[in-house]
């Protein structure tokens, strides 16, 4: 336990230390401990102040197409979910098999025919482009059909229909309440995801101002580390310094939503 906490925790370690540096302490001081005058605040001050702020627009932008996104693939994953779990009809077996294979393809061999798609509708270079090939989650959708099966009683069900309520009133008013801790997870991975995304956006947008935060450092660390005389190794210091920023978003995140995810993991973990 505490190799596999070294193992997760040393990286985030050496990336507040190294926040704190000039990139020439970078190279010159020791890498797991703060140099003699430590410039935080300054880095930040720079990062965001640097080719016209545009480090603000990225973390808005991934703010947005992660929120979306992962609102929207849990949405949809409860649905599909719920239905598979609760409803029996032709090709339920296959289509939910279809999905489990789908859990096994890497969502980069999909990258490049989904770019084809998307060029032939002219979305290729808006936020839709990174927003909709995120709202597909087949982990998601599994979980959620696993979740519904013990979640949602039959005779709650039998009871809401008996009352005269529709399908759909049954799923938004019933249905999503049940699932609010299996809903959370799947905001949380899809949020994670989206936010952590980086060869997607980087074949569908052209315009840096819809950059998210990973294209978005990497194109500075490509100024940083390229060669010749465009390389501009000062921005080594932004590089590190907005990793750290586009972290924290993501344990505050978790932070507000673990209640949410381990009460439904205690839950699902109870055989009714």
């Amino acid at each position: 336990m505490l190799a596999a906490l070294a193992y997760f925790l040393l990286p985030l370690f050496w990336l507040v230390i190294a926040s704190t540096k000039s990139t020439q302490d970078l190279f010159s001081t020791f890498g797991l401990w703060f140099s003699r005058a430590p410039r935080l605040l300054t880095n930040i001050q720079e990062t965001f102040a640097h080719d016209d702020g545009v480090f603000a627009h990225w973390l808005l932008n991934t703010v947005m197409y992660a929120v979306v996104s992962a609102l929207g693939a849990a949405l949809l994953a409860a649905a599909a979910g719920y239905g598979f779990a609760k409803f029996r009809f032709r090709g339920n077996s296959a289509a939910f098999n279809l999905v489990l294979g789908a859990v096994m393809v890497p969502t980069t061999a999909l990258a490049i025919p989904t770019y084809l798609l998307f060029a032939k509708v002219g979305l290729v270079n808006s936020p839709w482009a990174v927003i909709l090939p995120s709202l597909v989650s087949p982990f998601g959708l599994y979980l959620m059909r696993v979740y519904a099966q013990d979640a949602v009683p039959d005779s709650i069900l039998e009871a809401a229909r008996m009352d005269g309520a529709g399908e759909v009133r049954i799923f938004f008013r019933i249905v999503l309440r049940l699932l609010a801790p299996g809903l959370v997870t799947v905001v949380l991975f899809t949020l994670v995801a989206t936010w952590n995304n980086y060869f997607l956006p980087l074949i569908m947008l052209n315009d840096p101002r819809l950059y998210p935060i990973t294209v978005g450092l990497s194109s500075w660390a490509a100024q940083a580390f390229g060669g010749g005389a465009g390389a501009d190794s000062d921005m080594l210091a932004l590089v590190v310094t907005g990793s750290l920023l586009s972290i924290i978003p993501l344990i505050v995140a978790f932070l507000l939503l673990q209640r949410y995810w381990q009460s439904g993991l205690a839950t699902g973990g109870v055989k009714q």
